[in-house]
């Protein structure tokens, strides 16, 4: 066993000097490093703002330094903190049961009994409900005049479907914690915004924050601006609304408002003379409520579990097109961390300053590296594809995940992830538990009654297991389909093109089963290429906001490719029963109607053959 020693001493965070120094120097290089405009962090201890400093510009073109105790950032799924919390003060007071049927809270809402087992509120904060993914089109909006009237009218018009049942598994659902803000509207009997005002941003003394959209005059001077990085310059970026999907992402904040809500949390619902939470309340919410496997970190109410350096934190993060939060809480040692960026690779910043702040701060303890576990059994098992829960069934949006899928294969008797300088390598170090080498990271794997590997869990995103995904599901198999019908498409369209001279021997009704054949296999082929082009070239904010031109009439082109391909399988009969050409062509010519049909299950099986919105 190989030990994992640590040869320097903790830093004290009592030495708040060195603190911002160690923090100015991550930030500065990270600023230049990865092309971030500006960025906010604040940092609690006990009870106490230990350090809250803001970094580059809140808007360039106004050359406004971020300040961190007005300056306002977009926080994205960090506001579902704040739909947590305001939960959890309503089942303190009674008024909502964790394990009772959410329809019986809703009213102008109702979830279909697609399931015996009904969903309710600890499922929705656990991301165990078992709804699919959605979004495309309608998650967020450019145009404030868009907005939705209410949260109700948004989950109406976009219901999801119940693809799994209650308590099985966790997927990561926006419209779940959008259910949740119903839920606290519906219950209270007062508008999700003025809720969380009333009953949290006032009493933790949040004077810089909302979740109201758009973002109110009063506000505006305190509006931090995000930018896009193209070619090393910074643009400001559209600002994006959640409309009616508020409660899983609305949120503008300052980072001293962020310590004000960090800080309650860690003092068990205290802040100040205030208690937002009885102490009793806040422990259960920052508790271990649902596992993929009880090895590795689970979901609490709201939050996730992280493990870094031996230490469990609880940690919610956020992402919108230009911004990215993250907020860390470490319950042991009353110690939380919120920083944000309005711009560039700021997920990449976070993550290395939070690993660089605990490893100064809270060194990982002397440990041993666990022991080679000796399967009975070959790894080979656990090869194969996997995708993620958080994933469309449905609609459109399914395609959209194609190629979101992981590989594991075996190499040298160790299961390895990625590809070149993205390949890990993790060796099994118990039953369907296997950790990568030289770290602490850990994979586990899950098994159905006979033994078959059904799902996968990265131990760094408990609320987002994988599942082994079905052949049909396999993007590599769908490109060897796609691939060699585009090979028999261009076949014939080289065949229309070099027999001319044939073809004008030919009867009238050979020449019309011939420019069929190439007519369809070119038409396909554009299919194809125009979708893929049209929905590749998307960004992010594209996909969300709204459903383009160019796609709505790009998926005309799979329609009317169903009735080419009709056309041509009626035919491929009639040239056998005729008996044109020869053997081999009749041949090819059945061949091209095939491929034909296999590109159209295919643009049905990915939802691409009509408008399948959400």
């Amino acid at each position: 066993m190989l030990p994992i020693t640590q040869t320097k001493a903790p830093a004290s965070l009592d030495d708040t000097v060195s603190l911002t120094t160690f923090v100015d120097g991550i930030m500065e290089q990270d600023m230049n490093r990865l092309q971030i405009p500006g960025a906010v962090i604040s940092i609690v201890k006990d009870n106490k703002i230990i350090l809250a400093k803001g970094y580059g510009s809140s808007n360039l073109e106004k050359a406004a330094p971020v300040d961190p105790t007005t300056s306002m950032f977009r926080i994205a799924s960090t506001t579902k903190l704040f739909t947590w919390t305001a939960v959890m003060q309503l089942v303190e007071q009674g008024k909502i049961d964790l394990d009772t049927d959410i329809n019986t809270y809703l009213k102008s809402v109702k979830i279909p009994a697609t399931y015996p087992e009904p969903i309710t509120m600890r499922h929705l904060m656990t991301h165990t409900a078992g709804f699919e993914e959605g979004g495309v089109g309608y998650q967020i909006t450019t145009d404030p005049a868009k907005l939705p009237g209410s949260i109700s009218e948004t989950l109406n018009k976009h219901m999801l479907a119940r693809v799994r049942t209650p308590g099985e598994i966790s997927s990561y659902s926006n419209y779940g914690a959008t259910l949740a803000g119903l839920i606290v509207e519906e219950v209270s009997g007062v508008p999700y915004n003025d809720y969380i005002k009333k009953y949290i941003f006032d009493p933790l003394d949040m004077k810089y924050s909302t979740v109201v959209e758009p973002l109110p005059e009063s506000f505006m001077p305190n509006n931090v601006v995000g930018y896009k990085s193209e070619n090393g310059s910074f643009i400001p970026g559209t600002p994006t609304f959640e409309g009616g999907f508020r409660p899983a992402g609305s949120g503008t904040v300052s980072a001293v408002d962020m310590a004000h809500f960090m800080i309650a949390h860690l003092q068990n619902g205290k802040y100040g003379g205030q208690q937002i939470l009885r102490p009793e309340t806040a422990e259960l919410m920052h508790s271990t409520t649902f596992q993929f496997d009880k090895r590795l970190p689970g979901v609490d109410l709201g939050f996730a579990e992280k493990q870094i350096n031996g230490l469990t934190l609880i940690t919610h993060g956020g992402s919108d097109p230009m911004f990215n939060t993250e907020l860390y809480l470490v319950p042991a040692k009353h110690v939380g961390i919120f920083v944000s960026y309005n711009g560039g690779e700021g997920g990449d910043s976070a993550a290395g300053l939070i690993q660089a702040f605990f490893n100064r701060y809270y060194p990982a303890p002397d440990a041993k590296q666990p022991e080679l576990f000796a399967s009975a059994e070959s790894i080979q098992k656990y090869a194969g594809a996997y995708q993620f829960t958080r994933r469309n069934i449905s609609d459109i949006d399914k395609f959209f995940n194609f190629f979101v899928q992981l590989n594991v294969s075996v190499e040298d008797n160790k299961l390895s992830l990625g590809s070149g300088s993205e390949q890990q390598l993790y060796r099994e170090v118990g039953p369907n538990l296997f950790q990568l080498e030289g770290d602490t990271e850990q994979i586990a794997f899950r098994t159905n009654e006979s033994g078959k590997v059904t799902h996968m869990l990265l131990g760094m995103a408990p609320d987002m297991p994988l599942e082994r995904t079905s052949l049909l599901d396999q993007n590599k198999f769908w490109l060897i389909i796609l691939g060699f019908s585009g090979l028999i498409f261009i076949t014939a369209l080289l065949g229309l093109i070099f027999s001319r001279r044939k073809i004008k021997a030919m009867t009238t009704s050979e020449k019309w089963a011939i420019r069929l054949s190439a007519g369809t296999a070119g038409w396909a082929l554009l299919s194809f290429v125009t979708i893929f082009m049209v929905i590749m070239s998307m960004d992010t904010m594209q996909k969300l906001s709204g459903i383009s031109l160019s796609l709505s009439l790009s998926l005309v082109m799979p329609v009317t490719l169903v009735g080419l391909t009709l056309a041509l399988l009626i035919s491929a009969i009639l040239v056998w029963k005729n008996k044109y050409w020869t053997a081999f062509k009749r041949v090819h010519y059945t061949l091209v109607a095939l491929s034909a049909v296999a590109m159209t299950l295919f643009f049905y099986y990915w939802n691409l053959l009509g408008w399948q919105f959400g």
